[in-house]
């Protein structure tokens, strides 16, 4: 889609000038290495910025570098992760590490494609990774760049993601990737919330409390504080739930294993 330049250029001014009055000073945001990016991409899914920093910080202190992610057992990755739940994610951070230290001698690839066949790492992520830590254009589009772009460009709300991303990559100003983007995540949180602008989200968050995500925690909750389970227990207490289903995805996602009828964290 081709945008009229005087347009791209009003609403370039219009948000970097709300980021250099307002903008959030956040850790991340005071680094260029790629694994504190990408960390904090996949601590901030789904998960509130002001819960996220306490668990950031703690993180790369314990694991400051791939390596030591890399080689953390299980057990202790997800005592460091229990509270922000979405466990899959840290397991697939892990991974991650593991990649590219083995593929990539250590070093973050800085194509988009590549980025992607990291675990858990999709189109918004990868994007993320090269903007934040390499200030390379890229298509950033995650929910609230999409409320911008629909609602100050006067964009239908029907606009794919796959056109918003390249209107993204468009409109972004030469040589501040970087700076653009954080500007555009700001502007979003504090100014054009999705209560203001009214433009609902392509996706909604399902209920957490009761679902077999809660369900999922509560178990490894359970095993950090107890290290087994017996599943006779646990069809007790969760009676309502399949646990037998539950605990074979948990086992398939390398979160637990299972060993005459108790349930362990998983040994990496």
């Amino acid at each position: 889609m081709d945008l009229d330049e005087q347009k791209i250029t009003s609403f370039q001014t219009k948000i970097l000038n709300f980021y250099k009055q307002q903008g959030r000073d956040l850790p991340w945001r005071n680094t260029s290495n790629p694994y504190y990016i990408h960390l904090s991409e996949i601590m901030l899914q789904q998960t509130q910025v002001s819960r996220v920093i306490n668990y950031y910080q703690k993180f790369i202190k314990n694991f400051p570098d791939l390596k030591s992610l890399s080689k953390a057992p299980r057990y202790t990755l997800l005592s460091n992760w229990q509270g922000l739940g979405y466990n899959n994610r840290v397991i697939r951070l892990q991974e991650s590490a593991k990649l590219i230290l083995e593929k990539y001698d250590g070093k973050y690839p800085q194509d988009q494609k590549e980025l992607q066949s990291l675990p858990g790492v999709g189109s918004y992520t990868s994007g993320a990774i090269l903007s934040f830590a390499f200030n390379i254009t890229s298509k950033v589009v995650d929910t609230n760049i999409r409320r911008i772009l629909i609602h100050e460009l006067n964009l239908d709300e029907t606009t794919s993601i796959k056109e918003l991303e390249e209107i993204a990559y468009q409109v972004t100003p030469s040589g501040k990737a970087k700076e653009w983007n954080n500007a555009l995540m700001d502007y979003g949180a504090l100014e054009l919330t999705a209560k203001k602008a009214k433009i609902k989200p392509t996706t909604k968050q399902s209920k957490f409390i009761g679902s077999t995500r809660w369900v999922r925690s509560q178990i490894v909750k359970q095993l950090l504080e107890q290290h087994e389970i017996n599943i006779k227990d646990l069809e007790t207490r969760f009676h309502e739930y399949n646990i037998k289903e539950i605990l074979e995805k948990m086992q398939k996602d390398q979160l637990i294993k299972i060993k005459n009828n108790k349930v362990y964290i998983f040994e990496n």
